[in-house]
């Protein structure tokens, strides 16, 4: 199955003093997705932004809103972004095991957004295999989750290709160090959703930005 290539801007990367203007900025050039990074401090060492954050977002997008849980207790607040507009969801097989990870997948599924794993760069994706038949998304981490700005680690790409020989046919994101540079790379790997925070917001145009990031991922594909 062949899914639709996406540009997934992150807010992480975007002012936060201008949010709604940051969020209609991307979209009006062309971003297929938000994608919001929620740190918790205890998974990762930094804090982002919970629920209310979301919730003012969704207020202002019109873009599907493609939340990573990078938390130690998805358990606890899926359902808090679920209510503030979440409509991927996903959180980290390094977790798995604290809790019922099939069943908290079912749950956002039932409740109507897109359940996801992701997985750190030095997590074998051998770790996914019991979940595969419950994801709707796969995000790999092409670098260490946690702070923006992080260089693209390509050893990560031998992932995609080993996913589809698992039997998953969902969607396949990247996220960390995506740019120019990079997003072949990762496209000719099989993935079809990119996540790139300073490559956009960083950019001085970010129209022609998403536009060359769509065009040399169509590319490579």
């Amino acid at each position: 199955m062949t899914h639709p290539l996406r540009i997934a801007p992150s807010l992480l990367a975007a002012d936060f003093g201008r949010l709604a203007d940051e969020v209609r900025s991307v979209e009006a050039g062309g971003a297929d997705w938000l994608h919001l990074d929620v740190m918790d401090g205890h998974f990762v060492p930094n804090l982002t932004f919970g629920p209310f954050v979301c919730a003012a977002i969704a207020k202002v997008a019109t873009r599907p809103l493609d939340v990573h849980l990078m938390i130690t207790d998805p358990w606890q607040y899926a359902d808090a972004f679920l209510d503030a507009g979440a409509n991927l969801l996903t959180f980290h097989v390094e977790v798995a095991e604290r809790g019922d990870a099939v069943a908290l997948l079912r749950h956002i599924r039932a409740r109507g957004a897109k359940a996801g794993l992701s997985l750190q760069p030095d997590t074998p994706v051998e770790a996914l295999r019991p979940f595969v038949g419950e994801l709707d998304l796969v995000l790999v981490m092409s670098v260490f989750a946690g702070f923006g700005g992080q260089k693209f680690l390509p050893d990560v790409l031998s992932k995609p290709p080993a996913l589809r020989r698992m039997g998953f046919a969902g969607e396949i994101s990247i996220d960390g160090g995506v740019g120019p540079r990079t997003i072949g790379a990762a496209a000719t790997a099989g993935v079809n959703a990119f996540v790139a925070g300073t490559a956009v917001f960083g950019a001085p145009d970010r129209a022609a930005r998403i536009a060359e990031l769509r065009a040399l991922a169509a590319a490579a594909s």
